[in-house]
């Protein structure tokens, strides 16, 4: 996804943020609709129906590529990364049955985060003191908005804090995945191996879904898909350092679903600690492309 390389991605910088920002509003959206629908069905139901319809929604736009899109040159780390995402997706989700949007959203944003600091144990790449000062920080915005050993901590916070971590290790697997197989397998894979592993769990826990609620289900796995497609045009349309940073608009559509939908307003804390997260975040990612435009000039 990363690694188009065609001359016209650096001319298409807007083009890239508004992808950037339609993919952010697409994942909220899911997740809210997540939300609505875990009132009246278990997380199962609901992961199943995130799954379920992406991948019907694919099935209908690549049906005639499928033979060759099935193909992997990497089936265990294929299958490793849709259990990832897989996992992350029932942690995120139950995390949101207790937890307001905004505040589960904030948590998430530790992800770019243990990405770095999962780089060097994991991919032996060099993170420099100044991005370790970097993630330090970044876990005390985290501090903040938990606040372990006070009466305000919950435990639900523990169901996004690890969605976080296996959504980190689900972009290192794709980072590994880059130089294998397309972006369309590795999307097909992600949905396909959710939908197998939770159909097969489904049944257990079915409660036949209201009229209205089938159309929240479709609607569930149909945003998911567009979310993932325009997160793709977002980096084929333009280089990371110019579309990464709005990834943190997020926070914006997750405060404004979380107060107009559910009528949640993060409290001091958590807006104090996103924005701590938020910053680190950013100090990082650039401190990265430095450290990239600095290797480079020495090759």
């Amino acid at each position: 996804m990363n690694s188009a390389s065609n001359t016209s991605e650096t001319h298409k910088p807007i083009i890239g943020i508004l992808w950037m920002l339609m993919a952010m509003l697409m994942f909220v959206s899911m997740d809210s609709i997540a939300k609505t629908l875990i009132r009246d069905y278990s997380v199962v139901q609901v992961v199943w129906a995130r799954y379920f319809f992406h991948v019907a929604v694919l099935v209908i736009v690549l049906f005639p590529q499928l033979p060759t899109l099935i193909r992997t040159k990497n089936p265990a780390l294929q299958l490793t990364r849709s259990l990832l995402l897989l996992l992350t997706t029932a942690l995120f989700f139950y995390g949101l049955r207790f937890l307001p949007l905004a505040t589960s959203s904030s948590i998430m944003l530790l992800s770019p985060i243990f990405v770095t600091a999962l780089s060097w144990p994991l991919l032996k790449e060099y993170v420099g003191p100044r991005r370790w000062a970097g993630i330090l920080i970044g876990f005390a915005g985290a501090l903040i908005i938990i606040r372990p050993g006070t009466d305000s901590v919950e435990s639900a916070m523990l169901f996004p804090l690890g969605a976080a971590v296996l959504y980190a290790l689900y972009q290192i697997s794709t980072r590994m995945l880059r130089h294998g197989d397309t972006v369309l397998t590795t999307l097909l894979y992600s949905a396909l191996i959710g939908m197998v592993i939770t159909s097969a769990f489904v049944p257990f826990y079915w409660v036949s879904p209201k009229p209205q609620d089938w159309g929240l289900m479709v609607g569930l796995g149909t945003i998911g898909g567009l979310g993932h497609f325009a997160l793709i045009n977002a980096y084929t349309s333009a280089q990371a350092v110019s579309v990464a940073p709005f990834s943190y608009s997020n926070m914006i559509w997750a405060i404004t679903y979380g107060y107009f939908v559910f009528g949640d307003w993060p409290d001091n804390a958590t807006l104090a600690g996103a924005a701590i997260i938020i910053v680190s975040g950013l100090y990082i990612f650039f401190r990265e492309q430095q450290r990239k435009k600095a290797d480079q000039l020495n090759q």
